[in-house]
């Protein structure tokens, strides 16, 4: 039985981790999809610089989605 246990939870860690990779993909072809056809026009490194709290706030935003993929993948 320990054994059985064992092998469907490595099947299931596999699973969620292809989901993981899969998700992160799609949202990161997204993100850049968004960045070059819809914000063309702005350097996030540059607004960043003049203290542009939007721009700040649009990159957390980001990296919390990205966070909450990941987290989720992990969980099953």
């Amino acid at each position: 039985m320990g054994k059985d246990f064992v092998t469907v939870t490595m099947i299931n860690l596999g699973i969620n981790l292809v989901y993981t990779m899969v998700a992160l993909v799609v949202g990161m072809a997204a993100l850049i999809f968004i960045d070059k056809k819809l914000l063309k026009n702005i350097c996030f490194e540059e607004e960043l610089k003049k203290g542009n709290v939007a721009v700040a706030l649009f990159a957390s935003a980001i990296l919390l989605f990205v966070a909450i993929i990941v987290t989720f993948g992990f969980k099953g």
